[in-house]
């Protein structure tokens, strides 16, 4: 159902506040790149700092803004099933065309537990869902037999995998078989996971070189696989700059020497330091984005 490159948005700010226009501009920014579809509150637009009426503010300035010229997957996750349950709603009746939840994060729950909370998400709203498992942010590892019970639920669609092991993802593919679709979580490992069978990628990178990892994704599904791999070892450099402080710290400072938002971040986020930056502004010039 969602394929190709996806882009976790950053949320831009402005002396705290949401800054709505900068956020419209970086919509058409991942449009006119070539982007297949945007994902507003993710893990790279902050969404844990976000409180109730920013979060929809976001999805709701995402969805306008896109006009349904490509599919909007809103995050709507949390470690409490009900707050999740609720913001899934509110994403729904904002017109979103799909829901990505994150795992409970702090409790740790069981697999059990993990299992019991993504159903009942997906049953209580109707509208297609991708699960994401992130267990270096989360502290809990959706595994592969778990994401296998889930799979048959009409409106869980897909995984974002970001374990960054192509074992883990290789077994959910081996598991789910055409079930579920698998996209990759990392930019680092996005062809090795399409060629393992993963949909493409819910990229960081792409908010700051949309046209490459665009045409990296339709380089594989065009069966261009030398295009692809050459584009993923050209990319691998500053795939790997976009994490050498938390995400999304590295790629809204990008972002900022790009001229495209502030390099603001929320507490308890911290600006990068100045030798990360200094490294980070190298590689920048290396690939000439500034």
């Amino acid at each position: 159902m969602f394929k190709g490159s996806i882009v976790a948005i950053v949320t831009p700010f402005n002396n705290g506040a949401v800054d709505v226009e900068k956020l419209r501009e970086l919509v058409e920014f991942q449009i006119s790149g070539g982007t297949d579809a945007i994902v507003p509150c993710g893990t790279t637009g902050e969404a844990s700092t976000l409180d109730y009426d920013e979060h929809m503010l976001v999805v709701k300035t995402v969805v306008e803004q896109v006009k349904k010229r490509v599919p909007v997957i809103a995050g709507t996750g949390s470690n409490s099933t009900a707050e999740a349950i609720e913001l899934t709603k509110l994403s729904k009746e904002a017109g979103v065309d799909g829901c990505l939840l994150v795992t409970p994060y702090y409790n740790k729950p069981t697999q059990e537990g993990l299992y019991l909370h993504y159903k009942a998400v997906a049953e209580a709203v109707a509208i297609p869902q991708i699960l994401y498992n992130v267990p270096g942010r989360t502290g809990v590892n959706l595994l592969p037999e778990t994401v296998a019970r889930l799979a048959p639920i009409k409106n869980i669609v897909a995984i974002k995998e970001a374990t960054g092991s192509l074992q883990q993802a290789s077994e959910v593919l081996a598991l789910c078989g055409e079930q579920i679709d698998v996209l990759s979580g990392d930019d680092f490992i996005t062809f090795p996971m399409m060629a393992c069978g993963a949909k493409g990628v819910i990229s960081v990178l792409a908010n700051i070189m949309p046209k490459a990892v665009g045409d990296l994704t339709d380089a594989y599904f065009a069966g261009d696989l030398a295009k692809a791999r050459q584009l993923h070892l050209d990319t691998l450099k500053i795939s790997n700059a976009m994490f050498i402080e938390s995400n999304p710290v590295p790629v809204k400072t990008a972002l900022g020497l790009m001229g495209k938002c502030s390099d603001e971040v929320r507490l308890p986020l911290a600006p990068m330091s100045e030798a990360n930056k200094n490294k980070l502004v190298a590689i920048m010039k290396e690939y000439k984005l500034i």
